[in-house]
């Protein structure tokens, strides 16, 4: 039997993102990582959809778990960042050992940072949540269903970093299937288990939990076939190699810590806002559930632009073909201005008709729409932040994309939705994280086109 260290890693020649066309090469990373976004927000909206039909306050709960949930799979998604990065710009250099031994030993890390996550959080969840302004009405939905997703943390976060690691290679795809099988499956189970059809039992927030864990294992099994026997970027020989994974965890951690921090910023500050709403009712949390899922879904395809470029910018940048990164990132930028500004006013227009296809409470429904008329407005600024970002991590700086995420979040964010709350209420905050978006934009956008005429002139 042939060896894997024999075969040579598939990512040539459509997998050279060295020549030719960019846009080809932009559409043909993002279009399938669009679509296997758009399944994983759709699994998120499909729980969201089937939970509200449990209640209001079932739908509560399950807004109360999305900033802890988000919080781990943002910060293991870090991983997944440095992945891509790490491992794009080896494929660069040519170095295809070194790519098998830092993949191997990466996928290990993350293994290993998932398990020690959901130990911590099954030991703290109760405070977090009662920190967070959980009524102790809501704390047994909330129980329900974190018990489960702790117990099956790993098959919900290793995948992101396995299929980071596909995509470095230039194929998309794969991980887009593999997606679309993690949602297929989720939509099946969901109202089986939730609601106990065709003979299951019914389990409520214990089955969404369940479902959830299942099509995410089945991805995590499928990811790694893929990684070992089609891409050759696993080699188990280096899983007992302890020699050279400090090496390779301090490649993936120099990226991985600011990636991960930065990510799990945003649930923080979600966690924080959602204290806040907490005090005006259940119906304002539901309502910011509702909004926080429709966001996502609104932007898959920039996402999946940001993600695929994430190769294209890391193999340039790796060959120091500096000036096919500037294009990449321009390019992609003046997409995102235009899908952010299109879809600011279909939220604006038609809010009131998607919030109402969640739910049928009036409260609800009315600050949902209160929330599209104010926010929706600033979208074309945040995402030039959140594009700056993704570039600058794929060329291996994570220190500037990470003060980028602190300037917004911390130093401006949660002192202006804390303000804004306290000054005009629910209209207030939301008018508050509206002017966050547009200042943050700015200087994001300003820095990072000073940064590109930097590099671009040393080549």
């Amino acid at each position: 039997m042939t060896d894997i260290a024999d075969n040579h890693i598939p990512c040539k020649p459509r997998g050279n993102l060295t020549e030719g066309p960019l846009p080809a090469h932009l559409i043909r990373l993002a279009g399938p990582m669009t679509w296997g976004i758009l399944m994983i927000i759709s699994f998120q909206l499909v729980d969201t959809f089937y939970v509200a039909m449990l209640g209001t306050e079932a739908l509560a709960a399950l807004t109360f778990t999305f900033p802890l949930t988000f919080f781990i799979f943002s910060f293991i998604m870090g991983f997944g960042i440095a992945m891509s990065s790490v491992v794009s710009r080896l494929i660069g250099t040519g170095d295809e050992d070194l790519v098998r031994r830092v993949t191997t030993q990466g996928l290990f890390l993350a293994f290993s940072v998932g398990l020690a996550l959901s130990a911590i959080g099954l030991v703290l969840m109760d405070d977090i949540f009662r920190a967070m302004g959980a009524q102790e009405e809501l704390i047994p939905y909330i129980h329900d269903y974190m018990l489960i997703w702790f117990a099956g943390a790993v098959c919900v976060t290793l995948p992101l970093v396995g299929n980071a690691a596909i995509r470095a290679t230039g194929d998309a795809v794969t991980p887009a299937f593999i997606m679309t099988l993690v949602a297929l499956i989720n939509v099946v189970l969901d109202p089986l288990l939730i609601f106990g059809l065709f003979g299951f039992p019914r389990l409520e927030l214990q089955g969404a939990a369940i479902a959830t864990v299942l099509a995410n294992g089945i991805a995590m099994l499928a990811g790694l076939y893929v990684i070992y026997a089609k891409k050759y970027l696993l080699n188990p020989h280096y899983l007992l190699n302890l020699k050279e994974f400090g090496n390779s965890a301090k490649r993936i951690l120099f990226i991985a810590l600011p990636a991960g921090l930065t990510n799990a910023i945003q649930p923080v500050v979600n966690a924080f806002v959602i204290t806040l709403l907490a005090t005006s009712g259940p119906e304002i949390v539901a309502a910011f559930g509702i909004v926080s899922r429709v966001e996502a879904f609104a932007f898959v395809i920039l996402m999946g632009l940001a993600v695929g470029m994430g190769p294209i910018i890391g193999q340039n940048y790796g060959a120091q073909n500096y000036e096919r990164v500037r294009e990449t990132l321009f390019l992609a930028i003046r997409f995102s201005v235009l899908w952010s500004v299109g879809t600011a006013l279909v939220l604006a227009l038609g809010g009131s008709f998607i919030a109402g296809l969640f739910s049928d409470d009036q409260s609800v429904i009315k600050a949902a729409s209160l929330f599209f008329w104010i926010v929706p407005l600033s979208y074309a600024f945040s995402n030039l932040l959140r594009g700056w970002a993704s570039a600058f991590n794929a060329m291996g700086k994570p220190q500037i994309s990470f003060v980028m995420i602190i300037f917004e979040l911390l130093v401006l964010m949660l002192p202006a939705v804390w303000i804004g709350y306290k000054l005009g209420g629910v209209t207030g905050l939301f008018f508050a994280m509206a002017a966050v978006n547009v200042i943050s934009g700015l200087v994001a956008h300003i820095w990072g086109t000073r940064h590109c005429k930097h590099f671009t002139a040393e080549q």
